[in-house]
């Protein structure tokens, strides 16, 4: 941080904390016990004392054969869940084939144009066995609705199937842009999704609200909380105006954060978080079940900090990262790895990220009791002056009318954004140190082995769906794509016809398509 005395949100830390700092606070009512409302203290009781949280490495890249191929060998390493990284082109809708999907094939993620590509994704995968997260965001719909099919083409019943989507367009307009459709409908998507899921996939959660973007972007810890939160109120506010009970969807929402080198910051960000969203989910919703108030989250170490100047040292970031959102009381983490400022992971940098979990959850006495910081002076009031603050944002975006409102404002990118370059002026200036980057600098830079995607894989993908051109039923598909389009232009689910028309092999392109052409895009508000 920039001062060694003031938080990355802004606010002053003190010499030494006391109950003075504490003044009016209750353990009680901000506290309760682990697994009570408000959850301070974590979403159930006995946390990590009966099993550590769920191990994800996200992972993807090129073919699905390779990627299924990285799975196995994460798996044999001891990860306990999948998470999947899907390339430009998918997450924006396309298939490799498109002309705007030249050069981007496999590049970020691993390409996915069929079902025949989610099949071979999962080969021997037994997916009633595993948890998978898919961070997909604008067609998370259809990608999930892959994954249904493949898990039934596998032999494995809907209910049966565990993990999470990100489906969080929101954020897309905020912080990372990889949106397709305007925002209204892309809410009215994200509620079919919650319905449908409520019916057929009961232990799916439907959407991972996301701030960790809006931190990789430059948003401090309080902004991270305020404009996740926020979002998170849009789309409860839109499945309940379309006619959703909220005790129905909203146990299966779950959130994503950031977990930064700022220790103590990030531990007091988590429990506020919770505490808010508890109070939202009662006071604003009228939710009655537990689940429903429970902020259940994702965290991931914070990519933005790693470094490509000696890059072993970001094994020392990734592991203060882990330890605070461990201690923060998330429910499942991806460490990233040494190298990732530079490329994709290899497998070695993969299992040394994946044995960084292992060692906090066996080797330290971290999992040996619930929120041991619970009671701390300073982290007490850290957790109270950012709820405050968060506070403060949400009443802002509320006066603007919600949170869509304010995407379409620009305003919380604008507010980013200035938070972003101040970071970066603090760096440039040496105020904020960067071991490595402005202190501590090497002359000799040791390159790591790296990973790399060949350019030919998109042929392959383009002969692919060649393929199962020739092979499907073609007027089976335009009619099921026909059926998409009446329940875009009318009012039913729109993920039954979709399921349909991927069920019968029509491609990712092919469905969003459709979609465009019902809703059209999306151009941003110019914050410049």
């Amino acid at each position: 941080m920039p001062d060694d005395k003031i938080t990355v949100s802004g606010f002053p830390f003190e010499d030494v904390y006391g109950p003075q700092d504490l003044d009016g606070f209750d353990p009680a009512t901000s506290l309760g016990a682990p697994g009570e409302f408000p959850y301070t203290r974590g979403p159930y009781p006995t946390m990590y004392r009966g099993r550590p949280w769920t191990m994800r490495q996200y992972a993807g890249f090129s073919t699905a054969e390779e990627s299924n191929e990285r799975y196995k060998y994460l798996l044999a390493q001891g990860t306990t869940g999948l998470s999947v990284a899907f390339d430009l082109p998918t997450q924006m809708g396309y298939d490799s084939s498109a002309e705007i999907a030249d050069g981007e094939v496999g590049k970020v993620g691993v390409a996915i144009d069929t079902v025949e590509d989610m099949k071979v994704l999962f080969d021997g995968i037994p997916l009633d066995e595993v948890s998978t997260s898919m961070t997909i965001n604008a067609p998370a719909s259809l990608l999930l609705l892959m994954y249904q099919i493949a898990g039934e083409e596998q032999g494995v019943e809907p209910a049966k199937l565990r993990g999470t989507i990100q489906n969080d367009v929101l954020k897309e307009y905020i912080a990372r842009g990889t949106y397709i459709f305007p925002p209204a409908p892309s809410l009215r998507i994200i509620s079919d999704t919650f319905a449908y899921c409520a019916e057929t996939l009961p232990s799916f959660n439907t959407i991972s609200i996301s701030g960790y973007h809006m931190g990789e972007a430059g948003a401090t810890p309080v902004q991270e909380v305020a404009f996740t939160l926020a979002d998170g109120i849009a789309y409860v506010q839109a499945a309940v105006d379309a006619g959703l009970d909220v005790d129905r969807f909203a146990p299966r929402l779950s959130f994503f954060f950031v977990s930064r080198s700022t220790f103590l910051e990030e531990v007091a960000k988590f429990r506020a978080a919770r505490r808010m969203w508890a109070t939202i989910m009662r006071d604003r919703f009228g939710a009655t079940d537990p689940k429903s108030m429970m902020l259940r989250f994702h965290t991931q170490t914070a990519g933005v900090q790693l470094t490509a100047q000696q890059p072993e040292v970001n094994l020392v970031r990734v592991t203060v990262q882990a330890l605070a959102a461990a201690l923060g009381g998330t429910q499942s983490l991806h460490t990233n790895s040494f190298d990732e400022a530079l490329a994709l992971p290899t497998e070695k940098s993969a299992r040394l990220a994946l044995r960084t979990q292992q060692v906090l959850a066996h080797e330290t006495d971290v999992t040996a009791s619930v929120d041991p910081l619970a009671g701390s002076y300073l982290i007490e009031s850290l957790t109270d002056t950012i709820e405050q603050q968060a506070q403060e944002y949400l009443d802002r975006i509320d006066e603007m009318g919600g949170a869509v409102a304010a995407v379409e404002e620009g305003y919380q990118k604008s507010e980013i954004e200035r938070a972003a370059y101040e970071l970066a002026k603090a760096i440039d200036s040496g105020e904020q140190v960067v071991v490595g980057v402005n202190r501590y600098q090497m002359d000799e830079d040791v390159q790591p082995d790296l990973q790399r995607v060949e350019e030919s894989i998109r042929q392959g993908q383009i002969d692919a769906i060649d393929r199962v051109k020739r092979e499907r039923d073609q007027a089976g598909v335009d009619a099921a794509l026909d059926a998409v389009r009446a329940a875009a232009e009318g009012r039913d689910n729109m993920l039954l016809p979709m399921g349909d028309a991927l069920r019968r092999r029509a491609t990712l392109q092919e469905v969003c398509d459709v979609l465009r052409g019902v809703y059209g895009g999306y151009i941003p508000h110019d914050t410049f």
